[in-house]
C-alpha cells in the first residue's frame, strides 16, 4: 500500500463535524464518497482531529493507503481528482507520499485553532457563519491578561464538556494563547499538544466574558484550580472556531 499525506479544508457550515456520521453529513463521509469513486478499493481517510458540527478547518491532516495498482496519476495531481468528486465546501489543499509508519493524528505534535469574534454593534454580514458577534465594547487589556494564565500545562476540566463517560486525562499543554485585533476583528489564536472536547470554545466564552467584565481578569487560575464548569464561561459558539494547522 502507497501511503498519502492529504491536508484538507472545509467551511463547516453545512457539516456536522469532521467524523464520519450515519446521517452522511460527516466531512469525512464526503472524503470517503470522493475516493471510492477515483479507486475501486474504496480506500478511508484517517483524521489527525475531530471537529465539533458548523466548525471550519483550513489544515486538517488526514492519511489514507492507496493499493500502488490503483494509483495512476502522478501525486501532483492526486488533490485535483479529489477534488473533482467533492462538494464545493471542501477541498484537498495538498498531498504528498508519506513513510508507511505516518499516523495522520498520533504524529502530530502541536495542533493550532483560531477563533473570531467581530466586535461591533453590528454584524459584518459576510463573516455570519465564521465569526462570533459580539456587539457589546470588550477590555481587551483584561483578556489579554487573563490568557496567559492559559499557557503552560494545566488540569483543564473546567473547560470541557461532558461527553457521557469519564474524563481520564484532563491535562493538556497549551503553549500559546493570544489575541490579535485587526480593527473590529479579535483573533484568538490557541496551540497545543492536544484539546479537550469543547476546550478551546471553553477558554474563548470565559475570554469574552472577562472582556465584559462578568469575570475578574486574575479569576483564570481559580478557575483552573477549581476544576468546576459551572464556575467559567459559557461556550463560545461553534461557527467562529477554524482548525488552523497541524503540525508534525
Amino acid at each position: 500500500m502507497a501511503k498519502f499525506k492529504l491536508t484538507i479544508a472545509y467551511d463547516g457550515t453545512a457539516w456536522q463535524g469532521w467524523q464520519a456520521q450515519r446521517s452522511g453529513l460527516g466531512v469525512q463521509n464526503a472524503v470517503h464518497r470522493a475516493l471510492a469513486g477515483l479507486f475501486p478499493s474504496h480506500p478511508e481517510v484517517t483524521g489527525s482531529s475531530r471537529t465539533d458540527a458548523r466548525v471550519h478547518a483550513r489544515g486538517l491532516v488526514a492519511h489514507v493507503e492507496i493499493p500502488p495498482d490503483e494509483l495512476r496519476m502522478p501525486v501532483r495531481h492526486l488533490p485535483l481528482a479529489i477534488n473533482a468528486l467533492l462538494p464545493p465546501d471542501i477541498r484537498v489543499m495538498a498531498a504528498s507520499r508519506v513513510a508507511d509508519g505516518f499516523h495522520a493524528r498520533f504524529d502530530a505534535v502541536s495542533k493550532e485553532y483560531r477563533y473570531e469574534v467581530w466586535n461591533h454593534p453590528a454584524m459584518d454580514p459576510l463573516r455570519r457563519h465564521r465569526a462570533w458577534h459580539v456587539p457589546q465594547p470588550l477590555d481587551l487589556t483584561s483578556m489579554r491578561r487573563a490568557a496567559e494564565a492559559f499557557v503552560g500545562r494545566h488540569d483543564f476540566r473546567a473547560f470541557t464538556a461532558n461527553r457521557g463517560g469519564e474524563l481520564l486525562d484532563p491535562v493538556r499543554t497549551l503553549t500559546r494563547c493570544a489575541i490579535r485585533r485587526s480593527g473590529h476583528s479579535l483573533t484568538f489564536v490557541l496551540e497545543g499538544e492536544g484539546f479537550l472536547y469543547k476546550m478551546c470554545r471553553g477558554i474563548v466564552g470565559t475570554l469574552v466574558q472577562i472582556g465584559q467584565g462578568r469575570h475578574p481578569a486574575d479569576a483564570v487560575p481559580s478557575m483552573l484550580a477549581g476544576g468546576d464548569r459551572r464556575l467559567t464561561g459559557a461556550n463560545a459558539p461553534a461557527h467562529g472556531l477554524t482548525l488552523w494547522k497541524v503540525r508534525y
